[in-house]
C-alpha cells in the first residue's frame, strides 16, 4: 500500500512565489506547516482573490485535507482547518479518502518516527533536503488499523494538540494585551528619561558557528537563527561549545538582523545565539517587558528604510542610534503587570513543551500498537 492508494488526490502547487497583499487570504508556506497543525499566528503572508483562483486551479484546499512541506521543514504535515487557504510554493496538498483512512490519523501516522525516516531518506539512505512528488505519492504505508481504531488514536493525540493550540491562543492574547498596556503607559507618562538603547540594555551579538557542525539529529546544543525567531522553536543543533554569554534563555528579547528584522521574546528551548541574531536584556529587569514593546516601532522603521544590494542588514550602528523614553516608577503598577504577562507567557510555553514531549512519546507507541485503544 502506498500513500496514493488512500488519497483522492495528491498535488503540488505553483512553482513560483505568489504575489502578496497586506490583507487577504492566508497563503500557507513551508514555515507555516507545523507538526499536525498549521502555524497561523506568526509570519503569515496573504494573497488576493485573483491570485487565489490562479493558485488553486487544480484543487481548492478544504477542511481535513493535509498539507505536506516539501522543503524546510521537510516532511512536516498539518491538517487544513475550516478556513479558506491558499497553498504557497513547495507545499503539497493531499486529500485523504475518508472511506479508507481518518485524515487526522493519517496526519499523525505520517509524523511518526518510522514514516518521517522514510520521507527524509533518499533512495541511498542519505538525508534529503527536498521531497519529490513521485516519492510522496509512492510513499510506502504499513497495514493501517481499522477506521474505528484510527479515529480513537487520532482523538488521543488531538487532545494534546488542542491543549497546545489553546495555550498558543492565550499567549497571543497576552501579547495583544501587552501592546495595549504599553500604549496606555505612554499616554499616562508624567516624567521620562531619554536614554540610548545601550544605556538601558545589555546587547549580545550572535556567534559565528561553523556551518559544517550544524545538524538536525539533536546532537549537541540547540542553535537559534533568524528563521527561528517568529515561531520560537528550532530543529537545528551544533556540536560546537562556546562561551556562556551566547546562551539564550526563555524570555530573552531577540532581533533578527538580516532581511525581515524579526523581533520577539524567545519562548523556545535554551540554546545558542547564532550570528546575525542579537539578544537584548534590560540592565534593570523591571524594564524587560517594556523594552520589547518600545523597540518594535524603531526596528520596524529600520526594516522599511534600510536597503541593501540583496538583503537588508541591521547593524550595531543602527542600534546605537535608537533612543527610548523610559518611564519613571509612577507607572510601576503597569510595568509590573507587563512583566507578569511575560512570566505567564513563559509558563504557558513551558506547558506546551511538556505537552509536545508527552505527545511525541505516545505517537510511536500508539502507531506501533504498543498501547491498545
Amino acid at each position: 500500500m502506498i500513500l496514493n492508494d488512500v488519497c483522492e488526490l495528491i498535488i503540488d502547487t505553483e512553482h513560483k512565489t505568489a504575489p502578496n497583499v497586506e490583507v487577504g487570504i492566508p497563503s500557507i508556506r513551508t514555515p507555516n506547516v507545523g507538526k499536525g497543525r498549521l502555524i497561523l499566528d506568526k509570519d503569515i503572508k496573504y494573497v488576493d482573490e485573483p491570485t487565489f483562483v490562479q493558485w488553486t486551479k487544480r484543487a481548492i484546499p478544504r477542511k481535513d485535507d493535509l498539507i505536506i512541506a516539501r522543503e524546510a521543514p521537510v516532511g512536516n504535515v498539518a491538517l487544513v482547518p475550516d478556513i479558506q487557504l491558499c497553498l504557497g510554493q513547495r507545499t503539497v496538498l493531499a486529500r485523504p479518502d475518508k472511506r479508507k483512512v481518518s485524515p487526522s490519523f493519517l496526519c499523525y501516522y505520517l509524523l511518526s518516527p518510522k514514516m518521517q525516516h522514510k520521507m527524509l531518506s533518499g533512495s541511498g539512505g542519505s538525508t534529503v533536503a527536498h521531497l519529490n512528488m513521485k516519492d510522496i505519492r509512492n510513499l510506502e504505508l504499513e497495514q493501517l488499523p481499522a477506521l474505528p481504531t484510527q479515529i480513537k488514536i487520532a482523538s488521543i493525540l488531538s487532545a494534546y494538540d488542542d491543549l497546545i493550540e489553546n495555550n498558543l491562543k492565550r499567549i497571543k492574547l497576552l501579547e495583544e494585551k501587552a501592546a495595549l498596556m504599553y500604549n496606555s503607559i505612554l499616554v499616562n507618562l508624567k516624567e521620562t528619561r531619554k536614554v540610548s538603547l545601550y544605556e538601558i540594555a545589555d546587547i549580545q551579538m550572535g556567534y559565528a558557528f561553523k556551518a559544517e557542525e550544524f545538524n538536525e539529529s539533536g546532537e549537541g546544543n540547540p542553535i537559534i537563527r533568524i528563521r527561528d525567531i517568529p515561531n520560537q522553536s528550532t530543529k537545528s543543533f551544533t556540536t560546537q561549545e562556546v562561551e556562556s554569554k551566547y546562551i539564550i534563555e526563555k524570555g530573552d528579547l531577540l532581533i533578527g538582523m538580516d532581511g525581515e528584522f524579526h523581533i520577539n521574546e524567545w519562548l523556545g528551548q535554551k540554546g545558542y545565539l547564532v550570528q546575525r541574531v542579537c539578544r537584548l536584556r534590560s540592565k534593570d529587569p523591571f524594564y524587560q517587558s517594556f523594552l520589547w514593546q518600545a523597540l518594535i516601532k524603531p526596528i520596524k522603521f529600520y526594516e522599511s528604510t534600510i536597503s541593501g544590494a540583496t538583503v537588508a542588514h541591521l547593524g550595531k550602528k543602527h542600534l546605537e542610534q535608537i533612543y527610548l523614553h523610559i518611564p519613571d516608577y509612577s507607572t510601576s503598577d503597569m510595568l509590573v503587570e507587563l512583566n507578569q504577562m511575560r512570566h505567564l507567557k513563559i509558563n504557558l510555553s513551558h506547558q506546551n513543551f511538556k505537552l509536545q514531549e508527552a505527545r511525541d512519546i505516545l505517537l510511536p507507541q500508539l502507531m506501533n500498537g504498543e498501547i491498545e485503544v
